[in-house]
C-alpha cells in the first residue's frame, strides 16, 4: 500500500509490507467472558471451570482508540517476531517509537513493518528473517515512522 504521506517510490517487493489500514471504530463495546484463572498448558484443573470476569477487547487492544489503527501484513520478513503473511497488527500512532519496537514505517513511499534497532552506526529498520537485509536510517533515507505495533492478531 503506498504511503499516504509521501509520493510513491521504490520498495523491495519481498519486504513485509502493509496491504490495508483501518481506523479503530469508536464507541461500541462488547464484553466477552473471561475465565477467572489462567489456563495451564499442562494438566487441567477441574476447579477452574467457571467464568469470573468479562473482557473488553477494545479496551485491551486499543486503550487509545483515536490513535489506533489495524493494518494487514503481506510478506515474510518479520516471521522471527511471530508476524506472518495475512496477520493483522494493532498500531498505536500516539506512542513514541524507540529501539526494539516493531514499527510501521513509510519507507521510500511504501508502508512496511520492521523492528527499529540501534546500531553503532545509528538507527535501522531490521527484518526478523535472515533472508532479508536491514535498512540503515540516514539523513538521506526517505523514511517516516508511522506508528508502533502493540499487538499481532493471527489465526492458528
Amino acid at each position: 500500500m503506498p504511503c499516504i504521506h509521501k509520493p510513491a517510490g521504490l520498495c523491495a517487493p519481498d519486504a513485509c509490507r502493509v496491504t490495508s489500514v483501518r481506523r479503530m471504530k469508536p464507541g461500541g463495546r462488547t464484553l466477552l467472558p473471561l475465565a477467572g484463572e489462567a489456563v495451564h498448558a499442562g494438566f487441567p484443573s477441574p476447579a477452574e471451570d467457571y467464568i469470573e470476569k468479562t473482557l473488553d477487547l477494545n479496551e485491551l487492544l486499543a486503550p487509545r482508540p483515536e490513535s489506533t489503527f489495524f493494518v494487514r501484513v503481506a510478506g515474510d520478513s518479520m516471521t522471527g517476531a511471530a508476524i506472518h503473511h495475512g496477520d493483522i497488527l494493532v498500531v498505536d500512532r500516539s506512542l513514541t517509537p524507540g529501539p526494539g519496537n516493531v514499527v510501521i514505517a513509510c519507507l521510500h513511499g511504501e508502508f512496511t513493518v520492521k523492528r527499529l534497532r540501534k546500531t553503532p552506526a545509528g538507527m535501522e529498520l531490521a527484518p526478523e528473517n535472515p533472508d532479508y537485509a536491514a535498512v540503515a536510517l540516514t539523513p538521506e533515507t526517505d523514511c517516516e515512522i508511522w506508528g508502533v505495533v502493540r499487538h499481532v492478531l493471527h489465526a492458528l
